[in-house]
């Protein structure tokens, strides 16, 4: 970094550590205002994309052609199984009850899909907020916070859209009784997409928030291996909470939350590791220069 970059940079960590509380929450604000611009724009363009937003996304998993019914398909030929792992969902049609209920729907669309499209800058806005109060130690020990956490979040959202959506609809779509016609509402069907998607988003974030409680001390490996029992009763509750009451839904759920609790373990481990590491490595160094001292 140039030497009048560096020093405009460590004026203004000056000018921080000097900020009232006002200031910080005016500061607060901005970044606040620029996200809510980011997801109003986003937004915006999915609102001029109706089609798109209904027809592609929304209704793709109701259709026989959509990649996970394709891909599942293929490989069942490929292992030799023929049609027997085949599936797709019944046909079935999506009503309206309300007038204004496809716009109100479209909106309400339109803003979580601005979210998931601005998570990233919205992360990094948050990020700015913060990283003035972190020592230049913890910055460089949460570096790529920002690329971590987003990757993570959109895999969370993928998978909800790509694994438990397809299985969830097929399922709940074919759960009936004769002489009933599943035909759910545009909303019913629009809250029940929110729930497959975007709370797989948060969840991926599990080994981020374990390895921040593991930092500050408040989590450890050995505490984490002990109640892992417990922990897979509390996934099972997490997962029946976030998906319609089906077995598959609930199992799909599960099985990736618990993936995500072991690696968590890992990763405190990791912190755990690195802490004795350098505990060790100041004890040693003070061992070294106490002689000296005494002298």
């Amino acid at each position: 970094m140039p030497l009048d970059q560096q020093h405009e940079h460590d004026l203004q960590n000056d000018k921080r550590g000097e900020m009232s509380f006002f200031d910080h929450i005016i500061e607060l604000r901005t970044h606040i205002l620029r996200s809510v611009a980011a997801i109003a724009i986003i937004a915006v363009v999915f609102l001029f994309n109706k089609d798109f937003v209904f027809n592609t996304l929304i209704f793709g998993p109701r259709s026989p052609d959509f990649p996970t019914y394709r891909i599942i398909c293929s490989f069942s030929h490929w292992v030799g199984a023929g049609e027997s792992l085949c599936f797709s969902p019944p046909k079935f049609n999506v009503i309206t009850r309300e007038l204004g209920e496809v716009l109100m729907q479209h909106l309400y669309i339109s803003f979580w899909l601005g979210v998931i499209g601005a998570f990233p800058f919205i992360f990094w806005e948050f990020w700015k907020f913060v990283r003035p109060g972190l020592l230049d130690k913890e910055q460089k020990a949460v570096r790529g916070i920002v690329s971590i956490c987003t990757f993570l979040f959109l895999l969370g959202v993928l998978f909800g859209y790509y694994i438990i959506a397809p299985f969830s609809i097929s399922f709940l779509a074919s759960y009936t009784v004769e002489g009933l016609d599943v035909s759910p509402t545009l909303g019913s069907y629009v809250t029940y997409m929110t729930m497959f998607t975007l709370p797989m988003g948060m969840i991926f974030e599990m080994p981020i928030l374990a390895y921040f409680l593991a930092k500050i001390g408040i989590v450890g490996a050995a505490v984490m291996r002990n109640y892992r029992r417990h922990a897979v009763v509390v996934i099972l509750i997490a997962a029946a909470i976030i998906t319609p009451p089906d077995v598959v839904s609930q199992t799909l759920v599960s099985i990736p939350l618990f993936g995500l609790y072991e690696a968590s373990i890992l990763v405190v481990a990791r912190v755990q590791r690195n802490r004795e590491k350098a505990l060790k490595a100041a004890e040693s160094k003070s061992r070294e220069v106490t002689p000296y001292e005494e002298d």
